[in-house]
């Protein structure tokens, strides 16, 4: 009896110690993601400073900054939608520093109905994040020219599209014309590792309960 007993132990005990594996894995994934959230909501909330004369992605990511200057006009309407407003636009606008240089600048939300009432503010001081966002893949659409939306925050191509350096400040306050403030944070970054090692531990659980359960089998059909 023991002998026919012995395969399925092992493979119970085998894939059980897998599933386990797993579980601390993503307790561990959880622990190192809690450390970067808290790292990027330091940053974010760090008394703002002068906009750095060449803004590194990996050094300067969500550095709060503060810029005067004024709007040019110039701007790119970037489909999107959120959660407690639906349909709408962020706003994107070219923005010449009181130095001289030409950046880009994200002033926020603009519900669907609103996007084609005139935007009169020029002149602005702007106190927000630089950022970089990664939201492009092989699967983002092309800017429609007839319509003029984009589809993603393609920071080399707005850049390029506007004639100005590559770099956006993402506004924390109101900047005008009804366009509500964006501003960055880690709503958006996905954190889900304790539901997959819940997931993981839960599974293990099963395995061993349905290889006890095939051991008490064998144990009867061989009495």
């Amino acid at each position: 009896m023991i002998r026919r007993m012995i395969l399925p132990l092992l493979f119970g005990l085998i894939g059980a110690a897998i599933l386990i594996a797993l579980g601390v894995w993503q307790v561990q994934r959880l622990t190192w993601k809690e450390g970067i959230l808290a790292d990027i909501e330091a940053r974010v909330v760090a008394p703002p400073v002068q906009l750095p004369e060449a803004p590194d992605p990996a050094r300067d990511r969500y550095l709060p900054v503060t810029v005067a200057g004024r709007f040019t006009g110039e701007h790119i309407d970037v489909l999107t939608t959120r959660r407690d407003r639906g349909a709408g636009f962020r706003i994107v606008s070219a923005f010449e520093t009181d130095e001289g240089r030409r950046i880009l600048v994200d002033r926020g939300f603009l519900p669907d109905r609103d996007r084609g009432q005139t935007r009169r503010v020029v002149g602005a001081g702007v106190t927000g994040n630089l950022h970089w966002p990664d939201e492009v893949d092989s699967f983002t659409p092309r800017p429609d020219p007839v319509s003029g939306i984009w589809f993603a925050r393609d920071l080399p191509q707005m850049a390029a599209a506007l004639g100005t350096e590559a770099v956006l400040v993402v506004a924390a306050t109101p900047t005008g014309d009804g366009i509500e403030p964006w501003p960055v944070g880690t709503e958006g970054i996905p954190n889900d590792h304790l539901g997959y090692a819940v997931t993981w531990f839960s599974l293990a659980a099963i395995w061993l309960g349905m290889t006890g359960l095939l051991l008490w089998r064998i144990r009867r059909r061989t009495e």
